[in-house]
């Protein structure tokens, strides 16, 4: 396999059509290697147009998705970021060298593990991971300026907002099976959030997501 001729194609054939323009973005997925965040299994499909398979059961997200929700989030040099769901380190990778610095939060210390590896192996000073229960976000460090959540989440929890700086943006999958909002939330200020709608798609639920309330009649 000619590995950058597919990852040409990733950025040329599914990243770019769905409207991933951002030449900043396309520059960066040039400059990390995905296949190096990819267990050795899949390597050969780390350009794939699928969610890759990692270990506890989890998988990566579509690179088209990872893609314009980094597009999205428009993260800047001096800014701090939190990610729920580290998986195998590579959106925190894209994060960072965006950002000033990344805290990465996974609850499977596996994956933890492997996040850790990889951004060390790839060269990443500026992101750290850690092992934990992020559904509610990770207060110890909070505000942030960008929250990104990278699993699904039924109900957007009130503590995850707060967790934003005004001005901040948190990237989130709201919703229930089949479909989730991908959504860009813009703290406007102390009381107020704008929310815009990116794209539908499905994520699997964070662990410990909050259900919606079933009322029963």
């Amino acid at each position: 396999m000619n590995i950058e001729q597919a990852r040409f194609n990733m950025i040329e054939q599914q990243i770019r059509p769905w409207d991933v323009l951002d030449q900043d973005v396309l520059n960066l997925l040039a400059i990390v290697k995905r296949e190096n965040f990819v267990t050795a299994a899949f390597r050969d499909i780390a350009f794939a147009d699928l969610e890759i398979p990692l270990p506890a059961g989890e998988h990566m997200l579509a690179p088209r998705v990872e893609a314009r929700v980094l597009q999205e989030l428009a993260v800047k040099k001096h800014e701090s970021v939190l990610e729920i769901g580290a998986g195998s380190g590579y959106m925190a990778a894209l994060l960072a060298h965006r950002s000033r610095h990344v805290l990465t939060v996974d609850i499977k210390p596996e994956l933890a593990e492997m996040a850790k590896q990889n951004l060390a192996a790839n060269g990443v000073i500026n992101a750290e991971v850690a092992t934990g229960d992020g559904a509610r976000g990770w207060a110890a460090a909070a505000p942030y300026d960008v929250i990104c959540v990278s699993g699904g989440l039924p109900v957007l929890p009130q503590e995850l907002l707060e967790q934003l700086k005004v001005g901040g943006r948190l990237a989130a999958f709201v919703g229930t099976a089949p479909v989730m909002e991908a959504q860009i939330i813009t703290r406007i200020d102390e009381k107020q959030f704008r929310v815009a709608d990116i794209f539908e798609t499905y994520v699997e639920p964070l662990v410990n997501a909050i259900e919606p309330s079933r009322f029963k009649f």
